[in-house]
């Protein structure tokens, strides 16, 4: 087991800030590959955007299939136990949660993801996608929030891109500041590392 003490995500705000950039695929990335792309496919279609899957566990946990989170988040995908364990209520196919192993890690993040992203609605692709990766790292809950607060003062609700990306609905400053990094670190700058590693497709946001 490998204890990440402080957030995943965290690690990475930190090391990109003083200038590295995780700007290749990982090694350790390269067993995954196949499996990433057959139940990417299975249930998003033959268009699933694999690329950009593969750069959400880059951010969730660098590919390390025994990563454990300071705060019990679990496996590629970094699942709560909780969460893993409703997962299946919603999503049977995924079957008895296994967080530690790669085949149900990978099938859950897709399939999460999937259910997610027919909950919300957006003005384009790539902010229906952005504010999808917001309600995996933070919340459906915290997605609604924001949107009806944006709504209420004045911003575009289905607008996440310089809109709703700057309302916080009551979260704290440091919850935030991680949500909101977290889909521009997928979107704007690893999805790009995969795309031209030759995961395939991901989720155009020029």
């Amino acid at each position: 087991m490998v204890k990440v003490y402080g957030t995943i995500l965290g690690v990475f705000l930190l090391t990109v800030s003083i200038g590295s950039s995780f700007a290749e695929v990982p090694k350790k990335a390269l067993k995954h590959k196949r499996l990433l792309m057959r139940v990417g496919k299975v249930v998003w279609g033959p268009r699933a955007p694999i690329a950009l899957f593969a750069a959400q566990v880059h951010v969730e946990s660098l590919w390390n299939e025994r990563a454990e989170s300071y705060v019990g988040a679990q496996g590629l995908g970094q699942f709560m136990p909780k969460t893993a364990a409703w997962l299946p209520t919603i999503a049977p196919e995924t079957g008895k949660p296994l967080p530690y192993n790669p085949s149900w890690s990978l099938r859950a993040l897709v399939t999460y993801d999937k259910w997610l992203w027919e909950k919300i609605s957006a003005c384009t692709e790539c902010d229906r996608i952005a504010f999808m990766l917001c309600a995996y790292n933070g919340g459906l809950g915290w997605v609604y929030r924001d949107k009806r607060l944006a709504k209420k003062i004045g911003r575009k609700s289905d607008k996440y891109w310089q809109s709703v990306e700057y309302v916080n609905a009551g979260r704290k400053k440091s919850a935030f500041k991680e949500n909101r990094s977290y889909p521009r670190l997928i979107l704007l700058k690893f999805q790009e590392v995969y795309v031209h590693g030759g995961w395939g497709a991901g989720i155009p946001c020029n």
